[in-house]
């Protein structure tokens, strides 16, 4: 950020929402190029479709950063302190992305941190917005140490004001890291007296291309079938597939529906997997991205998928604008679940996170509030291709493991698979286009987090504190005008 902090000193405003949005759009095409990749080889559409979804979906992020580069100049120019308004700025806008229109929390700027382990125990405190803070609020220190000559020129900084704002700088880091070092000791030391639970997560590899194919559908459970039970966890472990691993609706009771409970019964161990699913009410059929956990006795329950992928599962406000399609072709027209809920497995929960559920804390804390004793996300990422896209989510999903405290356990069908234990750190994981089966042990212990329990009070504190900025900013141009 440092390059376009040091761009806006001595703009006016409409030269810093151009900046801004030109940064942004630079920003967030190199972010989301991979969307090209999914229209043109999943959507089947050309390649100025998918580039045009791509630019549509960074215009409107872009739109962001050029508030937030306004913002800084708008409210330096009425006496407010970069290194105060820029933090505060940035956490509230990103805050405002991810919960505006269905909310769109891809890649805020905590995840690049994810594997830096002190920095992100942070999170669960503040949860990921915290962590954003101190990255923008480290920018701007190092965006005035690069401009102090030209700022004590021009009066409009003092080598006394500087040496504050990096001593401000140094404390914060210094606290962030060591209180990272306490946290994750107090953590293992935990984890060395918890319960633990052999896992084994089964990553297929299988094609897109023939996921969905009738004839396919006999090999892709002969696969995952042979994994499971050639590398099968200790008695009573839980075996994890991908979403909708089971190409077919397993409600229907087949030859196939029996194939996969034999893999539960010969093992004996607990299996939990994604499968479509649908619901008859009256004349109307309604179907859902549903995961399914299998005890080894055959009893079965069932989790629907909450927060869907706009124009991948549903196409948003429909009926305005009829002729949207989805851009990925092969994904239901899903309806949504009602609520989250954990799946009992004996005394123990599991909170299921399906794909792009798990770029949401929302979901994470809800299933801890509600006694979830690991989580477990399943996804299909075989879309983004070899991409940066599954790097991405992986970072994303690692902040879920923090911010609660528990083991996460990750089971995608192309990879990246993973079992992260709750500092963040990745005990285990898999390659990209690997079929492997990914075996490891999970813990189980009760640590209650600030975030679990106050949920995102300092995202609201950066709020109202900028809400009170923004008054005494308006108030002090009434007084200059007078």
């Amino acid at each position: 950020m440092v390059p376009l902090l040091y761009a806006l000193q001595g703009k006016y405003l409409s030269d810093g929402l151009s900046l801004g949005f030109i940064a942004g759009l630079v920003c967030y095409v190199g972010v989301f190029y991979w969307i090209v990749f999914v229209v043109v080889n999943y959507g089947y559409l050309p390649y100025y479709a998918g580039i045009s979804a791509m630019l549509l979906l960074s215009t409107y992020l872009s739109l962001y950063m050029a508030l937030f580069a306004a913002g800084v100049i708008y409210l330096k120019e009425r006496g407010i302190p970069q290194i105060i308004a820029a933090p505060l700025l940035w956490t509230c806008l990103e805050y405002g992305k991810s919960h505006l229109l269905t909310g769109f929390p891809w890649e805020n700027l905590a995840y690049s941190q994810y594997l830096y382990g002190p920095i992100i125990q942070l999170a669960d405190i503040t949860g990921i917005y915290g962590i954003s803070f101190i990255i923008v609020l480290i920018n701007v220190v190092f965006c005035d140490l690069l401009s102090y000559r030209r700022s004590v020129l021009n009066g409009r900084q003092s080598g006394k004001r500087l040496l504050l704002k990096i001593t401000l700088g140094c404390t914060l880091v210094l606290f962030c890291y060591f209180y990272g070092l306490l946290r994750i000791k107090e953590i293992r030391n935990a984890l060395q007296e918890a319960e633990t639970m052999d896992v084994a997560v089964i990553q297929g590899n299988i094609d897109q291309s023939i996921k969905w194919s009738p004839q396919y559908q006999e090999e892709t459970l002969d696969v995952y079938k042979f994994l499971s039970l050639q590398m099968p966890p200790s008695w009573s472990g839980l075996i994890v597939w991908p979403e909708t691993a089971v190409p077919l609706y397993f409600h229907d009771l087949d030859d196939l529906h029996g194939k996969v409970k034999a893999v539960a019964k010969i093992s004996s161990d607990w299996l939990l997997f994604g499968s479509p699913s649908y619901y008859k009410e009256e004349n109307k059929i309604s179907f859902s991205n549903s995961a399914f956990l299998l005890s080894p006795e055959g009893k079965l329950q069932q989790y629907d998928k909450v927060h869907l992928v706009p124009f991948g599962e549903y196409v948003p406000l429909k009926k305005l604008f009829p002729l949207m399609g989805k851009l990925v072709a092969g994904v239901g027209d899903f309806s949504a679940g009602k609520r989250f809920y954990p799946l009992s497995m004996k005394t123990k929960k599991l909170g299921v996170l399906i794909c792009y559920e798990g770029i949401f804390p929302e979901a994470s804390r809800t299933y801890k509030k509600m006694g979830a004793d690991l989580l477990v996300n399943i996804t299909n990422d075989a879309w983004f291709g070899r991409t940066s896209a599954p790097f991405q989510h992986l970072s994303m999903t690692t902040l879920r493991a923090v911010e609660n405290r528990l083991y996460l356990v990750r089971a995608a069908n192309t990879g990246i698979s993973a079992v992260i234990d709750p500092t963040g750190t990745l005990t285990s994981r898999t390659e990209l286009f690997e079929r492997s089966v990914l075996r490891g042990t999970v813990k189980f212990i009760d640590k209650k987090t600030f975030y679990t329990i106050y949920g995102d009070v300092f995202i609201y504190t950066c709020l109202i504190s900028l809400m009170i900025i923004f008054l005494i900013s308006l108030m002090r141009r009434r007084t200059f005008i007078a």
